[in-house]
């Protein structure tokens, strides 16, 4: 009985550490792939689509007709957005997209969840706060690892006796200055 219990908390402290975020992810990338055959279809509101210019420093480009499918994604002040469609268009790059609502609403739903699992709803801010769990947050939920390598890089032992009295050679003594002016730019 004892085993089954410790099972069981140590189910539950893993879901908390990492169940919930795999479970979200999961939900995230299975809305993402439905999203994707909607879009597909063409099965959207062109009235909901928001247009995005940026400018293209391109040399030699040329406008396009007609928008072409295009996927992506894109996060601007906390709202996802997808591409639907592209074109070039008077040097811009014209990016139609498609505010992503539920990716939105699974979002909030993590932090949210994430707020109670971790008690950071703190509603009185009279009461004396516990220690910061922040740094053992951020360890945990770190997007990469870094790696401290002290990395020696040593001459093999017959090497080291061959560089006595090299001289290196540098490649700017064989080329010769110019005196023409560059061209104008066209």
């Amino acid at each position: 009985m004892k085993r089954i219990a410790t099972i069981l908390l140590l189910s539950l402290l893993f879901f908390n550490w990492y169940g919930y975020r795999l479970w979200t992810d999961l939900m995230n990338n299975k809305a993402e792939k439905e999203l994707q055959a909607k879009l597909d279809r063409l099965d959207y509101d062109d009235a909901q689509l928001i247009e995005m210019r940026v400018p293209l420093n391109l040399p030699y480009h040329n406008d396009w007709t007609e928008f072409e499918r295009y996927n992506g994604s894109i996060e601007i002040n906390g709202v996802h957005y997808n591409y639907v469609k592209r074109k070039v268009e008077k040097g811009e790059l014209v990016l139609l997209c498609l505010p992503n609502e539920e990716k939105q609403l699974l979002q909030s739903a993590r932090d949210q969840f994430f707020k109670l699992v971790n008690d950071l709803n703190q509603p009185n801010s009279n009461k004396k706060s516990a220690p910061s769990s922040a740094g053992a947050q951020k360890a945990l939920f770190a997007e990469y690892k870094q790696e401290k390598n002290q990395w020696l890089l040593e001459a093999p032992i017959q090497m080291q006796g061959a560089l006595i009295g090299y001289e290196p050679i540098f490649a700017t003594q064989y080329f010769k200055g110019c005196s023409e002016q560059p061209p104008d730019q066209a």
